[in-house]
């Protein structure tokens, strides 16, 4: 059967092309919220870190109602960081909504998310969005746009999509560029038209497959996905099966079963094949299993996610500090926090290693580690991590690398820093192309280049360049690369850091710290100049005499010390370091904390390697 009275559509863009914007003005005017009702911007970003950075971390479940019909719509990250939640939810909907930066154009995440849609046979609408914007480049991005469907082997249908010009902050859309959008009914229209209803079997065995998980402390887990054949109803015998996991067989039951309105979850008695549900009371399921009725039992094949491509140690903190801010300390707290984790996160990989106190953690892009690792700090969790290192591969025999695709829209005067920082980092230039005063270039690079590079760009470019990489393939390695020009300023010994202390280092190099700082032997407190490590006395007092006094320290002016946010601190760390993480407090530390031990492990190294 049709499922006339049923749209699911899903919206993918590259980052900050404006999304989540749009499904806002599309939930107010479909009625989704009463007329009095307060509603804040980018309501879909439900997390405090999304909401702080003003970015999609987990793909979002909404629907609204128009002229009859119910459109489920999923919001997608924009990060690459974040592809594994853009391929899951594939598997959810028919049809989708690909966003376009009118003054932007197509980027590499769009590149990324519109091939995943192509590969699953999904009609697109091509959705022009900020057609406001001074800036815009309406006949020129439509004609990019067309590029990319051909580079990508479009089929002729999907070479025919239709082009709908929006604002989403004004909440217009337009067929017509002649004809001044009013409000977002084109676009509604546009979705009614051309994605296709579901063809359906509602008749079957009731088979659902999962490809996201919340958790409620309440009811427990909770998967969500589409069904794809029969009914299903709350209270319900079902097994749970897997795909690419024959052996799995495990009978449950749907205790509760939901469907989603608007921004709430609506409990149901039952739904049919082509709604996407929510259901609980299976506690073992995971994404990409397969509820099916106990008669039935077939596995629906579920989308093969990419493989991440970065990886860091996650450890128990040893500090001298260790236990002093964080509620969960011990290795069996960060081994089920890391391996809970796993339950949301198809991009995510954790193994244990060698060591008990230590686990190697995967994922797409120092990005993606990080919030891991700010979502923890938040929880009340401390623990310390490794510099980000690449994951090599061996094909063919031949030792491979993570190579990256990426775009830098940067002013027309600071293309020569580019170059120069591409040429050190193994960059190797594709394309070049003028954009009124500014320069696209676009490049493959090994995705250790990129580690650090953040700082540099931005201060290479004086704040006005945009930079966003995706993964691209890997390529044979490409030789050595040097991480890190500068070196470390040490804490020589425990103490409290002063005032005549600091006031003598920071002529050695960019302090991370000011007066009153708790430090211990070997934390790393500032930033060397040189590309070697100095150690420094920041606990170091004046002698008092008769002719000076402790008050006499109030004349030294110390200059304002560098605050590291967890991202620099990151790039920052060299191999031998650790970032140390509590909720309070990030430090950057050495892993030999005592310098005596630490310069004999050092040439014993250079010896080695001579």
């Amino acid at each position: 059967m049709l499922r006339e009275d049923l749209r699911n559509v899903a919206i993918i863009a590259h980052v900050d092309h404006g999304k989540t914007t749009l499904v806002d003005a599309m939930l107010k005017q479909s009625h989704t919220f009463r007329d009095n009702q307060s509603v804040e911007e980018r309501v879909m970003d439900s997390g405090d870190i999304e909401r702080e950075r003003g970015i999609t971390i987990l793909a979002k479940n909404t629907s609204l109602h128009y002229n009859g019909v119910k459109i489920n719509v999923v919001d997608t990250p924009g990060h690459a960081d974040f592809s594994g939640e853009v391929e899951r939810v594939m598997m959810m909907v028919n049809g989708v909504l690909v966003l376009v930066d009118a003054a932007e154009g197509p980027m590499p995440q769009t590149r990324f998310v519109m091939q995943k849609a192509l590969d699953m046979g999904h009609r697109l609408i091509i959705v022009v969005n900020k057609i406001d914007r001074p800036d815009a480049r309406l006949n020129e991005v439509q004609d990019e746009i067309l590029e990319l469907l051909l580079e990508l082997d479009a089929s002729d249908d999907q070479l025919m999509s239709p082009v709908v010009w929006c604002s989403g902050r004004d909440g217009t859309a337009t067929l017509d560029l002649n004809t001044p959008g009013k409000d977002l009914t084109p676009l509604f229209e546009t979705i009614l038209e051309h994605i296709q209803p579901m063809e359906v079997d509602a008749e079957g065995e009731t088979q659902i497959l999962c490809s996201s998980i919340d958790y409620n402390d309440y009811v427990g887990r909770i998967g969500i996905g589409r069904i794809e054949r029969g009914v299903a109803k709350a209270g319900q015998a079902v097994v749970l099966t897997n795909y690419n996991n024959p052996q799995l067989k495990t009978a449950g039951k749907i205790v509760n079963l939901y469907q989603i309105e608007g921004l709430a979850r609506e409990a149901v008695e039952e739904a049919k094949a082509g709604d996407i549900v929510c259901f609980s009371g299976l506690e073992k399921i995971n994404i990409g299993d397969t509820v099916c009725s106990p008669s039935c039992p077939e596995p629906h094949k579920f989308v093969k996610i990419t493989e991440p491509t970065v990886e860091m140690t996650f450890s128990v903190n040893d500090s001298p500090f260790a236990g002093k801010d964080g509620k969960f300390v011990t290795t069996r707290h960060l081994r089920d926090r890391l391996f809970r984790e796993l339950l949301r996160d198809v991009s995510l990989k954790v193994e244990e290693t060698g060591s008990a106190d230590s686990y190697r953690v995967c994922g797409r892009g120092e990005m993606h580690l990080s919030i891991l690792i700010e979502e923890m700090r938040r929880d009340g969790y401390e623990f310390q991590v490794s510099t980000p290192r690449v994951m090599f591969k061996e094909i063919d025999g031949v030792k491979c690398e993570p190579v990256e695709r990426l775009i830098v829209d940067v002013p027309d005067d600071a293309t020569g820093a580019i170059f120069q920082s591409m040429g050190n980092r193994k960059g190797e230039l594709l394309h070049m192309s003028a954009i009124g005063t500014r320069t696209r270039l676009e490049f493959i690079i090994p995705a250790r280049g990129l580690f650090g590079y953040k700082s540099e760009f931005l201060t290479s470019t004086k704040g006005e360049g945009i930079m966003s990489s995706v993964f691209f393939e890997y390529q044979p390695y490409k030789g050595d690369l040097s991480r890190r020009s500068t070196g470390s300023l040490v804490a020589f010994e425990t103490g409290e850091a002063v005032t005549y202390g600091l006031f003598n280092a920071q002529g050695r190099g960019a302090l991370f710290i000011g007066a009153g700082t708790p430090v211990y032997e070997g934390m790393v407190i500032g930033e060397s100049p040189k590309n070697e490590d100095l150690n420094v006395n920041v606990c170091k007092t004046k002698h008092l005499t008769n002719t000076r006094s402790s008050a006499s320290d109030d004349a030294l002016r110390l200059i304002t010390p560098k605050k590291m946010s967890l991202e620099e601190c990151l790039e920052f760390i060299g191999d031998d370091e650790l970032l140390e993480i509590t909720p309070k407090n990030i430090r950057i530390r050495k892993r030999i904390l005592n310098s005596e031990l630490r310069a004999k492990a050092n040439a014993k190294a250079k010896k080695g390697l001579e």
